[in-house]
């Protein structure tokens, strides 16, 4: 299936109905009156997040959502019905702004989250509500009013617990295919991930947390460089981020360099990205330099920052890699519940 995680839309509610102009007509009801019934109130257009779809693939191709229209008043003061509500469903976890103002209308990230973005219109009253007793036989009644219309953007940001970045080949793919069931393409070559993959981890005795492959970041990302910009949103939900750098005989680039140039994307991308904490993971370290790997780890330590080499291939690291991950994960969710 093919992921979409940013889409533009249009909507628009529906019109109320016409108020009705009717006059009660019966055998030996000579002055009746009127008995002109109101219009139905227009459809309202609601977006309700779903754990049923995981991407926006159904809204790019159906731009154009409108609600049913309210029906018209009717004699004997019978009302119009209301328009039927339109529900567009879409993925926990996706944000919905204003296109035009960038005001960000809901962050519908629970199952059955909805937000109501175009108001029907109101349906117009009838000519029985005009009558007086100088005005006996209004002929008139009112329109129905235009429902709300509105562009919308819809960006889905994914629900995940642990996000992995770093540099394209740095070893995420891998990583997330030995501690997880998902199955992301693998190859020697940059780019191998053009979408976010998601897996659950889980651990003996303790808690399992969803992780997510965030695509390769290089430096301009913030700016749209390489595939980054398009994914850079998938970290802000995180609450623990590892950072993996290759430090292989293959790898290109100084290791501490490269952990600061990611570092510096997310910072230009959101502030707040650099204030989720982070594990250093040294990855590939079956053929590594040793020069690279001591040079991170002097790194890390002298910067008090966590520390973990290991070998996705191998097996070796990763399992103390993915406890201690968990624990982290356990002590944020009891700190949130404080």
């Amino acid at each position: 299936m093919q992921f979409v995680d940013y889409v533009k839309i249009y909507v628009k509610a529906g019109r109320g109905g016409r108020g009705c102009v009717s006059f009660r007509r019966e055998k030996y009801v000579p002055r009746g009156g009127p008995d002109g019934g109101d219009g139905g109130r227009g459809g309202h257009v609601i977006v309700r997040a779903t754990s049923q779809l995981n991407t926006l693939l159904d809204q790019k191709y159906h731009y154009e959502y409108r609600a049913e229209k309210g029906e018209h008043g009717k004699g004997k003061k019978m009302h119009g019905r209301d328009g039927e509500d339109l529900i567009i469903p879409v993925p926990v976890g996706t944000v919905v702004k204003d296109a035009e103002t960038g005001e960000v209308l809901a962050d519908l990230d629970k199952e059955g989250m909805e937000v109501l973005v175009a108001r029907g219109g109101r349906g117009g009253l009838g000519n029985a509500h005009f009558a007086t007793p100088v005005r006996q036989a209004p002929r008139y009644a009112q329109s129905g009013e235009d429902g709300e219309e509105r562009h919308l953007i819809l960006e889905l940001k994914l629900l995940a617990d642990v996000g992995l970045i770093g540099l394209p080949n740095a070893g995420k793919s891998t990583l997330i295919s030995v501690v997880s069931s998902a199955r992301p393409k693998i190859a020697d070559y940059p780019f191998t991930t053009l979408v976010p993959n998601l897996g659950v981890v889980k651990m003996e005795g303790l808690s399992s947390f969803v992780i997510a492959d965030i695509p390769g970041l290089i430096e301009g990302a913030h700016r749209g460089a390489g595939l980054g910009f398009q994914f850079l949103r998938h970290v802000e939900r995180t609450n623990l981020l590892l950072h993996l750098i290759d430090v292989s005989v293959n790898a290109t680039g100084d290791p501490v360099d490269n952990y600061e140039k990611i570092n510096l994307e997310l910072s230009r991308y959101s502030e707040d990205l650099l204030k989720k904490p982070q594990i250093v993971v040294a990855t590939k370290i079956d053929i590594a330099d040793r020069l690279r790997l001591d040079r991170l780890r002097s790194y890390c330590e002298n910067y008090k920052v966590d520390f973990f080499p290991i070998s996705a291939v191998t097996g070796l690291g990763v399992k103390e890699l993915m406890i201690y991950v968990a624990r982290r994960y356990e002590e944020s969710r009891y700190k949130d519940r404080q």
